[in-house]
């Protein structure tokens, strides 16, 4: 069970990684950029939107978003595309997304701020 739970995560890793790469291909059409974009700003954001150390909802993000923006990424982006992506993807390391990180980062200071005029008013 186990050994089948870490096969699935090595998949999904691949699988972001190659979507990594589809969002920056100029073969990509722009919607599946779009959608690719965004799941692996989100996976590959160093902090999660909702912290993991939220009970149950601190997992959710990892166990439902990321699946399902993979989802329909792999449905926009070409098959024959996604093959050649994920080729590439097993021969590189994960990269990191500093743009997750910066909307992270920005929707977690705009959600401080809004908190705090709400608690001042």
């Amino acid at each position: 069970m186990i050994a089948r739970i870490k096969e699935v995560a090595r998949r999904l890793k691949r699988e972001v990684v190659a979507l990594w790469l589809a969002a920056r291909d100029p073969r990509t059409p722009l919607a599946a950029k779009i959608v690719a974009a965004g799941v692996t700003a989100y996976a590959l954001s160093p902090i999660d939107l909702i912290p993991d150390f939220i009970p149950v909802l601190g997992l959710l993000d990892d166990l439902i978003i990321v699946p399902a923006g993979i989802w329909l990424a792999l449905r926009l982006v070409p098959a024959d595309l996604m093959e050649e992506f994920r080729t590439r993807a097993r021969e590189i390391e994960k990269p990191v997304s500093r743009t997750g990180l910066m909307a992270i980062l920005l929707i977690w200071a705009a959600s401080f701020l809004w908190f705090c005029a709400w608690l001042f008013r």
